[in-house]
């Protein structure tokens, strides 16, 4: 795919995402904003793509928004009442389609994340990061709250008041305290990182695809359900999923001792 501020690769079924910014540590701006949402979409309808892995070139994952480019010009404008790049509608827009994605997603964090930095990630169902990565939510400190849903994922991942820490102070944690309180699964040696991400989505496209589809939708929705709601939901997915091509071929690989060939059907 063409684009300017990021690269988009698929190969065996891995969609790797890359911020392509190193010369601004990967600083969102409104183009990055806009190619982010098309290379999501178009992932999000590939066929053959399996898993989105999303990482950053260069020494930084993502130092949070360009704030000039981003922030600074649209303040006159703002006061003026004209318009200008709708950052909120995009927000909203671009968490959702990330976080409502049927295929699994996997934040490999290589160095420094800041603002979106962290909340993006917040939105992936994986977040492997290096020994050398810090985490930052300086966003009080602009006169800002976190966006991209992390006052609704940051606490459920870390508990209200290690959120509460991380929001009002806005202090770095390095990534041995990510792992420590939840907010990243596995903290891996810098040049490790690259294979163990690639490990970790090359072992989830060897699963059943519309079984992890299932399952995802079921462990989200958990979040705000009861017991009973969920039971409901398990018994009408393992309904379609008993009558699907894809559990025959795992049950027949199981017992012929091969891997498995799933089809999505």
């Amino acid at each position: 795919m063409a684009y300017s501020t990021i690269t988009l690769e698929k190969a065996e079924g891995i969609a790797t995402l890359t911020l392509n910014r190193p010369e601004k540590l990967n600083a969102l701006n409104e183009v990055m904003a806009t190619e982010l949402l098309d290379a999501v979409t178009h992932v999000e309808e590939d066929k053959d793509t399996k898993v989105l892995v999303i990482t950053g070139a260069g020494r930084a994952f993502w130092a949070g928004a360009d704030v000039k480019e981003l922030f600074l010009k649209g303040i006159d404008p703002r006061k003026r009442g004209e318009g200008s790049f709708d950052i909120i509608s995009w927000l909203e827009r671009l968490c959702l389609q990330l976080r409502n994605m049927p295929k699994p997603t996997i934040a490999s964090i290589n160095g420094h994340a800041v603002g979106i930095g962290v909340t993006l990630p917040l939105q992936c169902d994986i977040r492997i990061a290096s020994e050398e990565a810090m985490f930052s939510l300086p966003f009080v400190r602009l006169g800002l709250i976190p966006e991209f849903g992390s006052t609704y994922a940051l606490t459920r991942l870390v508990g209200i008041a290690k959120a509460c820490e991380l929001i009002f102070t806005g202090k770095f944690i390095g990534a041995k305290e990510a792992k420590e309180i939840g907010l990243v699964n596995e903290v891996v040696p810098t040049a490790e990182l690259e294979k163990t991400t690639h490990e970790w989505a090359k072992t989830i496209t060897q699963g059943a695809p519309i079984a992890i589809q299932l399952a995802k939708k079921g462990l989200y929705q958990s979040l705000d359900a009861s017991i009973e709601s969920q039971l409901r939901y398990e018994s009408l997915a393992l309904n379609i999923l008993l009558r699907s091509e894809d559990h025959e071929e795992g049950i027949r690989a199981f017992l012929g001792k091969r891997q498995p060939n799933f089809k999505s059907k």
